[in-house]
């Protein structure tokens, strides 16, 4: 398996150094083969040389079979990062660019994480996020005009094309066949969006028909909040556009024990371009080189890469390492119970050898 590897900034170079120590541990015992390469894309490589991302480098991008991403952004204020270039010129550009269709969000209570939510354990919290990636209000499709006047008018459009919600709804559908619950909840806004909404819920509605074993429902992404802090056990796998799949993802790291300890997935089903895995917290520059930083979300992140990348490119061996990360990660988290997650009293790469030393050694 060839890897391409982009640490990113502040804590994002340090936390991917050590998964990929957790790699190199755990590959030859499942005689998996892998290569990985260093690309430099980050804020400061842009301060730096003013190079952020280009066609040239995703054609070199498109030769891996997956990315793996420390952290982006997070520098202190520089105008010339103003306006998301970071955000832009490299998420979205390689998620869209790589038709990364697919944003993957696990949301589990590990053993010994504390949730804010009274009462509810690693029973009630327990389902995946299946977010659209391309498309929605993140197409950049608008603008502004009469700017920093008082008739200024603003709008950007939701883009919902069947196509892309299709293929999102179906991707969902086949995640929840897998599961014990076969549960499959689509969240959207359709009393209020009517056209974007009745596309959703239109092909929602007739996909389900071809999948009589998973049990189905709707709820406005509201009253999704509601539950997701409430009775966060309703759900098993939700099914959701890209603006609100970006707002309750993060509810959802939220009750799971914070974004330091979340993992994600930007996934090309197809196998046509490579998937980014990345941790959902961010770059941390306060904490960045004093071996602070807790690098379990990216460790957790790279065995969703290999789980997620082995099933799409039928890699057995990559499978296996990914499961035997994932269970090595609950066998250390409680470890931290009672501890701040992102400073939690033990050192970078003593929670490394944490994961090694799970894993057999």
């Amino acid at each position: 398996m060839k890897l391409a590897i982009i640490g990113g900034d502040g804590i994002g170079p340090e936390v991917v150094d050590v998964a990929m120590n957790v790699l190199k541990a755990i590959a030859p015992k499942n005689e998996f083969e892998y290569e990985s390469t260093p690309f430099p894309f980050s804020a400061a490589h842009f301060l730096e040389t003013g190079h952020i991302l280009d066609d040239a480098d995703i054609a070199e991008l498109r030769k891996f079979d997956a990315i793996m991403l420390g952290a982006v952004g997070g520098l202190p204020n520089d105008p010339r990062l103003a306006g998301g270039v970071i955000e832009k010129g490299i998420l979205l550009k390689l998620r869209f660019d790589l038709d990364q269709y697919i944003n993957l969000r696990p949301v589990t209570l590990y053993p010994g994480i504390e949730t804010p939510l009274k009462d509810k354990t690693s029973e009630h919290i327990n389902f995946v996020c299946v977010r659209e990636n391309t498309e929605d209000l993140y197409c950049g499709l608008g603008g502004i005009v009469r700017k920093g006047t008082p008739q200024e008018v603003s709008n950007q459009t939701m883009v919902s094309t069947r196509f892309g919600v299709e293929r999102c709804i179906r991707y969902a559908f086949e995640l929840a066949k897998t599961r014990d619950r076969k549960h499959l909840t689509l969240v959207h806004k359709t009393n209020v969006l009517n056209f974007a909404g009745d596309t959703w819920l239109r092909a929602f509605q007739e996909v389900a028909e071809e999948y009589a074993d998973v049990e189905t429902g709707y709820h406005h992404v509201d009253a999704c909040c509601m539950f997701m802090v409430a009775k966060p056990e309703v759900y098993d796998v939700i099914v959701v556009p890209n603006m609100f799949g970006d707002i309750i993802t993060d509810l959802g790291a939220a009750i799971a024990g914070g974004m330091g300890i979340a993992s994600s997935g930007n996934l090309n089903p197809d196998g046509v371009a490579p998937s980014m895995f990345e941790p959902v917290h961010g770059s941390a520059p306060d904490i960045a080189g004093q071996n602070l930083a807790n690098p379990i979300a990216t460790i957790d992140s790279l065995g969703l890469l290999l789980r997620e990348t082995g099933r799409i490119k039928s890699d057995p061996e990559a499978i296996k390492c990914g499961e035997q990360i994932g269970a090595a990660v609950k066998l250390v988290t409680p470890k931290f119970s009672g501890k701040n997650l992102d400073r939690s009293g033990y050192g970078t790469d003593e929670i490394g050898r944490m994961v090694i030393d799970a894993m057999g050694g």
